[in-house]
């Protein structure tokens, strides 16, 4: 039996980097507000109709407070945090599972001293994020724990 042309084995190395995978911006600057976050594309195949990517953000960093259609599947590798799911927020270690819903809020943050990575597993074809209107933003700031949250003050 041949092996597929598009097996592969890309060898993972220190600093969570992979063979053969660039290291990209996590958006494009000025596009929604984030600190300190990269992203690599580990794996995207039409015949699966998804993507694996890995994000990382330095300590203090944290992703785009978003949501869409698609759902997420992520899965802590590295440090600790905290993610903002709806109007919960909860604490997040390496092997945490985390499933996001379709049009869920929701954002990460590295909170700990370390740097915060994660796989996340999405649909190839996608919807574009969608930001909060000041009127949802000071909906989801009621919620004390929340404030402190999108603040950096968790």
């Amino acid at each position: 039996m041949a092996v597929d042309d598009l097996a592969n084995l890309r060898a993972f190395h220190e600093g969570f980097r992979w063979d053969e995978i660039g290291l990209l911006p996590y958006k494009e600057e000025g596009s929604a507000p984030f600190k300190a976050i990269s992203r690599q594309l580990l794996f995207a195949d039409p015949r699966l109709a998804s993507e694996l990517r890995y994000f990382e953000m330095a300590a203090g960093g944290y992703s785009t407070l978003e949501r869409h259609q698609h759902m997420h599947a992520v899965m802590i590798l590295r440090g600790v945090g905290h993610c903002l799911l709806g109007d919960e927020v909860r604490a997040c270690k390496a092997y945490d599972l985390i499933t996001i819903p379709p049009w869920t809020w929701h954002q990460f943050r590295a909170t700990g001293k370390e740097a915060l990575g994660f796989l996340c597993m999405v649909n190839a074809e996608r919807d574009k994020p969608q930001l909060p209107s000041d009127d949802e933003l000071a909906a989801l700031r009621k919620a004390p724990r929340v404030a402190a949250f999108l603040d950096g003050n968790l």
